[in-house]
């Protein structure tokens, strides 16, 4: 949102050192690297970085200003001659709230979206349904946390109707402190994982809790959208004092599945059926697990006042963002570049997409995946037990725990090879691989499984398309 620095000192309690207040900021950044022109600055400070010592270059690449930490204000006043200083307590607390003031002020409906797995794509599917009626503002890629959050919503514009946000956590508390800040009408919980699990005490529950934050945060008039097919998010209604809409495959669901049909690499088909109205819709979204985001999607645009069958043509048009389920092939070699990160529940739904391609041999390459803690062996040791009873031709482990994963794939029978670095299984896929593989890439963010990818594009006689 387009604002004078006047304005935005007053929202976010700053003492404003310019003599250029009535100048607008047009966006806003915490990077340096990336600011645009007219961007106002905020120098927050994370774990690796402090903000203030890039407050110059920004500057020097055209912010309208920054806002910085009163204690670096005697440093950073001499700048002042190039742009404006707003001095405040916390420059991220700041951020989030004149965030939250933006939101306010803008006051018109906020869709809070979370899960453990599938938050980014069940955004996606959210705004395109919506976006078939309402001109929509969405969280762009997966920025979901405590400083990317706010700078999604200070990009709502006055003529955005509704707006999508993306609500990521890894400890509890985190999505109520979210939650103040975006204040959301509407909430959709996608599902409870052991994503981030290392981080509670009581295991999968205190992950089901800090999910819960959401539906908690609702207002009385507000509506949650929940899985009835997941065995927490299901029970997340039961004290909610506003309006519970189910999606899923059971019988409780408002809207649920009557048929589905997998195509492989093309996706799947479904019918679903609401409200005594039935659609059939092409997802090209690859998994059976994905046919629950959709079903999130098109309930929110039936509340919405989106018509079953407007919602599914929407959704057809959809297609996996880069690392998050997109095909791309290799010397005759389809591989999914599904490396953006992992889970051992969303591994195992990927695992019964692979088997589900078509292909000579079907090979799963599944990285580590990080913050299970304590039940970290077993859990990677259930997902080779998985590739196995699919019955994976290969499984390549890459990097630490993902040992587990192959040393349980061979004990049920299955063919595992174990490397340490992406760059290694990169080089494995290139000498090992043959025309009409069906490969899987799958790892936590960390492991940046991408990297063999990588190997793969370097190598001139293949193609990767």
């Amino acid at each position: 949102m387009k604002l004078t620095l006047e304005q935005i000192a007053h929202w976010c309690s700053a003492e404003l050192r310019s003599s250029q207040s009535a100048r607008p900021a047009t966006g806003y950044s915490i990077d340096s690297r990336t600011l645009a022109t007219d961007d106002l600055f905020f120098a927050v400070k994370g774990d690796r970085f402090d903000g203030h010592d890039f407050v110059a270059a920004a500057i020097h690449r055209g912010a309208v200003g920054a806002v910085v930490s009163r204690a670096r204000a005697a440093e950073l006043l001499p700048l002042i001659d190039h742009a404006s200083l707003l001095l405040v307590d916390d420059p991220l607390a700041a951020l989030q709230q004149l965030a939250a003031a933006v939101r306010r002020h803008w006051g018109k409906r906020v869709v809070g979206v979370t899960g453990s797995a599938g938050k980014t794509t069940t955004k996606e599917a959210i705004a395109a349904v919506l976006g078939a009626g309402y001109r929509v503002l969405k969280s762009q890629g997966n920025l979901n946390n405590n400083f990317g959050l706010p700078l999604q919503l200070l990009r709502l514009d006055p003529e955005d109707e509704i707006a999508v946000i993306e609500m990521g956590m890894n400890h509890a508390g985190e999505i109520t402190a979210l939650a103040r800040i975006a204040m959301p009408d509407w909430g959709v919980v996608t599902n409870v994982g052991k994503a981030h699990v290392e981080n509670f005490a009581d295991g999968i529950a205190g992950v089901a809790r800090a999910k819960y934050e959401l539906v908690q945060a609702l207002p009385a008039e507000g509506v949650a959208f929940l899985n009835c097919d997941d065995p927490y998010v299901s029970q997340f209604g039961r004290d909610f004092h506003g309006r519970v809409i189910l999606f899923g495959r059971g019988p409780c669901a408002h809207l649920r599945v009557e048929h589905l049909e997998n195509l492989g690499t093309d996706g799947t088909r479904l019918t679903v059926s609401a409200e005594g109205r039935r659609a059939t819709l092409h997802l090209h979204l690859l998994g059976e697990h994905n046919v629950s985001n959709a079903l999130a999607a098109l309930a929110v645009g039936l509340a919405a006042e989106i018509p079953l069958e407007i919602g599914a043509r929407a959704l057809e048009s959809l297609r996996p963002d880069e690392k998050r389920g997109q095909i791309i092939s290799w010397r005759g070699a389809s591989i999914v570049n599904d490396c953006y990160n992992s889970n051992p529940e969303a591994l195992k739904a990927m695992i019964a997409t692979l088997t589900g391609m078509p292909g000579s041999r079907h090979i799963l390459v599944a990285g580590e995946m990080l913050e299970l803690g304590a039940e970290a062996p077993a859990l990677h040791a259930a997902c080779g037990e998985a590739a196995a009873a699919a019955r994976v031709d290969i499984v390549v482990g890459v990097r630490g725990a993902a040992s587990q994963i192959v040393d349980a794939a061979r004990r049920a029978g299955a063919d595992a090879v174990y490397v340490e670095t992406p760059e290694d299984a990169g080089i494995w896929l290139k000498e090992n691989l043959r025309d009409g593989d069906a490969v899987l890439l799958k790892a936590s963010r960390g492991v940046r499984l991408e990297r063999a990818l990588d190997v793969l594009q370097a190598e001139d006689s293949g193609t990767l398309a």
